[in-house]
Formats: structure tokens, C-alpha cells, sequence
């Protein structure tokens, strides 16, 4: 969290960002009202301070041949900060995870996997979740239907007087 205030342009380049990072300087400045070189001075601070922590290209899965999208609820057998731990960086060496929360709650860990269809989703869950040291249950709900995904954030709450 941060306590960083933002002014009111600092959230207008943060809104257009979330929506098109691939946008030229120049069209950003425009859309701001600035000029180019402000412009770019504000968005190397945003990412000095941390508040744009990284700009990515979004894939569409299914076009990528990733049809499954499916959640996870994983329950380890020894709930020792160890054992967190070490099932939550072998997350990150999993290309199938795409998200690894811990919980609060009945389960430990909810994890988001993508999967090419049902039977390679099975294997997975089968032959690496399952296999994992320290697994003590998996629960799996897959998507039927996709209707909000969104990777921006909303940023109108950091504005400052």
C-alpha cells in the first residue's frame, strides 16, 4: 500500500496506461493535456515510485490454446510458515498457475491454472498438485463462463486534494 498521493494527472496517465501501454508518449501527453517531455517525466516517476510496477502485453488464452481456465482450493498437511512457503514457490515454477493467493478460511491457498482441455487440467492436477509434498486436499471449480476479467485497477482513490 502506499501513501504516495497523486495528483490528477498523475491518475489520468495511470487510467490510459491500464487501457493501452503500447500508447506513444505524444499521444499520452495529448490525451493529458501536457506536453511530451512533463509527460514523460511523470510516467518514469509513477515507475520509480512503484505505482506502475511493470508493462505487459495481455494474451487472449483461448486464442493461445489454453480453453480450461479453472480455480483451485489447496489444503496443506502441516500449516507451518515452512510449508507455506515452499508450496508457494513451487507455484511459481508451475507454468499452469497464473495466480497464488493464501486464505484465510477452510483452505489454504487458491491458486488460478490454465490448461489446453479437461484431460491435460486432470493430469496436472493428478500428477503435479496432488503429487506435491504437503497436499493434503485440492479442490477444483473450472470456468464455465467468462463475463468480467480485468487487470486494471482502480486508481481514482489515490488523487490528492
Amino acid at each position: 500500500m502506499t501513501d504516495m498521493l497523486l495528483s490528477p494527472t498523475d491518475i489520468k496517465i495511470l487510467q490510459i496506461l491500464q487501457r493501452d501501454a503500447s500508447i506513444s508518449n505524444v499521444q499520452l501527453a495529448e490525451k493529458v493535456g501536457m506536453s511530451p517531455s512533463p509527460c514523460l517525466r511523470r510516467v518514469k516517476q509513477l515507475e520509480a515510485s512503484g505505482i506502475i510496477r511493470q508493462t505487459v502485453a495481455l494474451l487472449d488464452r483461448k486464442k493461445a490454446g489454453l480453453g480450461v481456465l479453472a480455480t483451485i482450493q489447496v489444503r496443506l498437511q502441516r500449516h507451518t510458515e515452512e510449508g507455506a512457503e515452499d508450496f508457494a514457490k513451487a507455484m511459481n515454477d508451475l507454468p499452469q498457475i497464473m495466480s497464488c493467493w493464501a486464505m484465510t478460511g477452510r483452505q489454504d491457498f487458491l491458486l488460478v491454472a490454465l490448461a489446453r482441455d479437461i484431460e491435460s487440467f486432470g493430469d496436472f492436477v493428478t500428477h503435479k498438485l496432488l503429487s506435491m509434498p504437503n497436499v493434503r486436499d485440492v479442490q477444483s471449480s473450472l470456468v464455465l463462463k467468462e463475463y468480467k476479467n480485468q487487470t486494471a485497477i482502480p486508481v481514482g482513490h489515490l488523487a490528492g486534494g
